[in-house]
């Protein structure tokens, strides 16, 4: 498991991890090493709310376990505000659950110890723990839909007093810029995730109806221009399809040149969707950290580079958290 992290470890060899995000839910076993053994996967339905959403991650967790009996924990990443250590998921960007106690929930369905945490943190773990690199301190951004981030200092996850903090989407960095699904205005974003690839598009595809862009739109997905979209036309060389996602990158460089500032880590991990596109988004990402590092001369430019689990760091880091807290009162008491 590398490297003592000031947090017991894992008291078991396998747990229900459980990945609740705005499109899908996942659950797989997962074992100490990382090793997925089992998984259902179900569509996010429109209307989740608590009750709604319990229903779906009992079934899920009733068909792991009748299958893997064994397994001792549950661990549970979700989008949305998530009060730690009680497990109450306070509000979600992209689902309708709100004040949704959902370890408690778990834990009176089960009998088994559940821990809750957001999605973006136990991926976070997920890379700590078990990537390619053990690592102590780091800082991990998801860039998707929107962007998530986790805080790994001193092994820890940092949380706050009470769960709430880490928000490293919402740092501010364009105050003059495209107003954020939260209501601010230029958060990291607002202006490098894959809602703002789409609004940069949209944007292009008006500007030059005639263009690579929005003839892929046209032709290939019904007239509706999505980050894909753009993605698409950066692979058939579209000039204005590489600049955005030059753009993109630069802002996602800016963020990460904030954060480098203020921590000393050891890597900046990046996961989520967008992380798939490679050095295209992480070339330009690098390139804008560069430009705004403090002091390059007296500190070291740390490493920026994709994350080891891609898209299954969630569940995976959702399995490792259940089992690191299975026995930890603090976490568990009611």
């Amino acid at each position: 498991m590398g490297h003592d992290s000031g947090v017991s470890q894992p008291s078991g060899t396998h747990a229900i991890g459980l990945d609740i995000g705005g499109t899908n839910i996942r659950g797989a076993v997962v074992a100490d090493d990382g090793t997925l053994l089992a998984e259902v996967s179900e569509r996010t339905p429109e209307t989740s709310d608590g009750t709604t959403m319990t229903k779906i991650l009992l079934g899920i967790t009733q068909q792991l376990h009748a299958d893997h009996p064994e397994v001792s924990a549950i661990g549970v990443g979700a989008a949305g505000i998530v009060e730690w250590p009680t497990g109450l998921i306070r509000w979600a960007p992209n689902n309708s659950y709100r004040d949704w106690r959902v370890r408690d929930e778990l834990e009176a369905a089960t009998g088994l110890p559940a821990t809750v945490d957001n999605d973006a943190n136990v991926a976070a773990l997920a890379e700590a723990r078990l990537g390619a690199d053990r690592l102590r301190e780091m800082v991990f951004l998801t860039v998707g839909t929107g962007v998530g981030g986790g805080l790994v200092l001193g092994g820890v996850v940092y949380r706050g007093p009470s769960g709430l903090g880490g928000e490293l989407g919402h740092i501010v960095v364009a105050p003059d810029g495209p107003v954020c699904g939260c209501g601010n205005r230029g958060c990291l974003e607002a202006v490098a995730s894959g809602t703002a690839l789409t609004r940069m598009g949209r944007e292009a595809a008006e500007a030059d109806p005639d263009g690579t862009i929005a003839r892929i739109a046209r032709e290939e997905q019904g007239g509706h221009v999505t980050g894909q979209t753009v993605t698409r036309a950066t692979e058939l060389g579209d000039p204005t399809a590489l600049d955005l996602f030059a753009r993109l990158g630069r802002w996602l460089g800016i963020g990460i040149a904030s954060l480098a500032n203020i921590f000393e880590i050891e890597a900046v991990i990046i996961g989520g969707g967008l992380v798939t596109t490679g050095d295209l988004l992480l070339e330009p990402a690098r390139a804008g950290y560069l430009e705004h590092a403090y002091a390059r001369e007296a500190r070291p430019v740390v490493p920026v580079r994709a994350g080891t689990f891609g898209t299954d760091a969630g569940v995976v880091g959702a399995g490792l958290l259940g089992l690191e807290h299975a026995h930890d009162g603090d976490v568990h008491s009611r």
